[in-house]
């Protein structure tokens, strides 16, 4: 019996490319479009899965439905003189009306029921116009910003349509940086602010003050010690 062809219509088909640098993460999108009547269930394997994030991996697609799959490549040392040989295969099986298992539909399914589509990993550095442009983007941000500061509008409308994913986790970063400056800054101005002196309060007999005595019955005296000078004998009767 033949192999059965893939049901699902992927896209892109046969390459997930990404783009660098490959300091940080970087994410691809895999379209899974089920056209068929029938509830289709999939798994997402690769060569190297230390290297990628897959998001979701696995899961039942409805008839008609359409699933974005997100691969993310951890950093690494680029070296453009090497081929990546890393692949995906999306695999794939018709799944019952009512399946609720799919650890189990996958453990009993026959190999002659599994279908398959393989992609190969593409690793791709910007191009020279790519930062030029990357640099007027930049720009004509800036200025933007700058301008509606000036006017005192608040809503600034993007230059571009989008921003890829690398250039939003840096401002994601940037602004966590921001905020973990803010609060450190917050706490050493709490350490710096000056304590209040001490109320104490004392309660006496008699209370020596310049060689006169002050009879104090029952009375409580509250000052800060810096006030006065004096002596204070406390007199117990037994």
């Amino acid at each position: 019996m033949s192999k059965l062809e893939q049901i699902l219509i992927l896209e892109p088909p046969t390459d997930l490319r990404f783009r660098g640098p490959f300091t940080d993460v970087v994410t691809a999108n895999l379209k899974l479009k089920n056209p068929s009547e029938r509830k289709v269930c999939f798994k997402v394997k690769t060569t190297a899965p230390r290297r990628y994030c897959v998001r979701p991996n696995s899961g039942i697609i409805d008839p008609g439905a359409t699933l974005t799959i997100s691969v993310m490549l951890q950093p690494f040392d680029y070296d453009p003189n090497e081929k990546s040989k890393h692949k995906f295969m999306v695999q794939t099986i018709f799944a019952p009306a009512a399946a609720t298992d799919t650890e189990a539909m996958w453990k009993d399914a026959k190999p002659d029921d599994l279908m398959d589509s393989k992609l190969r990993c593409v690793f791709e550095l910007p191009s020279e116009n790519d930062k030029v442009n990357d640099v007027d983007s930049a720009s004509k941000s800036a200025a933007v910003l700058n301008s509606s500061k000036a006017d005192g509008s608040v809503s600034v409308k993007p230059v571009s349509a989008a921003l890829d994913d690398s250039e939003m986790k840096k401002i994601l970063e940037e602004c966590r940086r921001l905020q973990t400056e803010a609060s450190k800054l917050n706490d050493e101005n709490r350490r710096l602010k000056v304590q209040p002196e001490p109320i104490i309060h004392l309660r006496f007999t008699d209370v020596r003050l310049d060689k006169s005595v002050y009879s104090v019955s029952n009375k409580a005296i509250t000052t800060p010690l810096s006030c006065y000078k004096f002596t204070v004998n406390v007199y117990i009767k037994c």
